[in-house]
């Protein structure tokens, strides 16, 4: 996920930082501090598709993605 989001948002993300949580199962993604992912209030991993869009909606709202655009 983490290239994904790297290679999408070459010059948009200027990095990906993962951190191992103290809590078992916990998977949160956040934007500057702002949750936009948590994988136990959503019951469900995201889909790659989900969030680049949740990333390009906080980044780079303009930014076309193409085949994950269609909702």
């Amino acid at each position: 996920m983490a290239q994904e989001l790297l290679t999408t948002f070459t010059g948009d993300v200027h990095g990906v930082l993962l951190h191992p949580s103290e809590v078992s199962g916990r998977f949160t993604i956040s934007i500057d501090g702002q949750e936009i992912f948590n994988r136990k209030v959503a019951g469900r991993f995201p889909e790659i598709k989900e969030l680049k869009q949740l990333v390009r909606d906080i980044v780079n709202p303009e930014k076309s993605l193409g085949h994950s655009d269609n909702r």
